[in-house]
């Protein structure tokens, strides 16, 4: 027969497996999608505020971190007291960060707020004075300070997109709405379920369940963000070795590898878009040349690195027109292209023409 403390055991694991495998794929809770990426390229305040909801929505190490805050409370005074001390602390690093370029690793400032989630239910299972024979420290001023870091990882996010210069504040304080449009929504389904489910019989014995797995999930957090830490340093210093032994081949007159040179006909749809992309490695030089055959249409010449999670991309040059000339010397292995929109009610052709050191890809749309 099995003991409570043994069933007890059994389920934490259980709890702790179904948490890793459910959340192997979201690890990198924050990473934007191409077509995220894509819809803030013309700018529009409303869309920093649509993309801050889902940024929340999607951000489960936040959303565990507010779990963990109201697990315990009871009152709607120290509910929307603990929150807004949360919301008060992530608001001013946010901001204050965002506004002054001030950038971390994004990988070290999601470990530490995994940590966080760690923190939040080891308080709530008294853990202080129970395994370190402590007073706890002040929750108020944690959770400010706390809020303070999740702030930081918001702004890192929100650094990687394409931040207007004449509008950098409203795109922010946009930014920062959404995100609490997102925290409120989510904040709200948390209490009603947490309602009905105080009102059980089971709700002590699992509060406890709870709250270890909440530490299960942030411990795993923590261990996925390291280790994409460590494969980011990883890569670069592989990146800094293949440069120093490339260049004594150079010297040596090795031949260069050869140049391609393509035409490419791209048709856009009215009221599309279009995205062609190159896979050039780093310090490759491309030369390119495109026209429409018709309108002007907005277009973004961006890159993407080789194997990264996070959804950084830089824009190279965005602006409206019906054809651009240039080179480009990449910063970063990865992909490189161009990013059209089609607003007219016709459609539009384009004519690229390339040549340099690159491996073609098939267009996506």
């Amino acid at each position: 027969m099995f003991t409570t403390n043994s069933l007890a055991r059994i389920l934490v694991v259980s709890v702790g497996i179904l948490a890793l495998a459910l959340f192997s794929q979201i690890a990198f809770a924050h990473g934007m999608s191409d077509a995220e990426k894509l819809s803030i390229i013309e700018g529009g305040n409303l869309r920093y505020l649509s993309l801050g909801v889902t940024h929340m929505l999607s951000g489960y190490d936040h959303l565990a971190f507010v779990f963990g805050i109201i697990f315990f409370l009871k009152t709607f005074r120290d509910i929307a007291k603990y929150v807004t001390a949360f919301t008060v602390g992530h608001s001013i690093t946010l901001i204050f960060a965002t506004f002054n370029g001030i950038q971390l690793n994004y990988f070290l400032i999601d470990a530490v707020i995994a940590l966080s989630v760690c923190y939040i239910a080891f308080s709530n299972l008294d853990g202080f004075r129970k395994y370190l024979n402590m007073n706890p420290p002040n929750m108020m001023l944690m959770i400010i300070g706390l809020g303070l870091i999740h702030g930081f990882g918001l702004s890192t996010r929100l650094q990687e997109l394409p931040l207007s210069t004449d509008q950098l504040l409203l795109n922010i304080l946009s930014f920062n709405l959404g995100i609490e449009l997102g925290q409120i929504s989510a904040l709200a389904l948390m209490l009603i379920i947490i309602s009905a489910w105080r009102k059980s019989h089971f709700f002590t014995a699992f509060s406890r369940l709870t709250n270890f797995g909440l530490i299960l999930l942030g411990g795993f957090l923590f261990l996925m963000q390291m280790h994409g830490y460590e494969h980011n340093i990883r890569s670069a210093e592989l990146s800094a070795v293949t440069q120093t032994t490339i260049e004594p081949m150079i010297k040596q007159d090795v031949p260069p590898q050869p140049e391609w040179t393509d035409t490419i006909t791209i048709t856009i749809d009215a009221y599309d878009y279009i995205e062609y992309k190159l896979f050039v490695a780093k310090e490759a030089t491309i030369n390119y040349q495109w026209q429409s055959d018709s309108a002007e249409l907005l277009f973004d010449f961006h890159g993407e690195p080789e194997n990264d999670t996070s959804g950084y991309f830089k824009s190279y040059k965005k602006s409206t027109a019906s054809q651009d000339t240039g080179s480009l010397t990449t910063p970063f292995a990865g992909t490189h292209g161009w990013y059209w929109e089609n607003d007219s009610a016709a459609p539009i052709t384009i004519n690229l023409n390339i040549s340099g050191d690159y491996q073609r890809l098939d267009k996506e749309q």
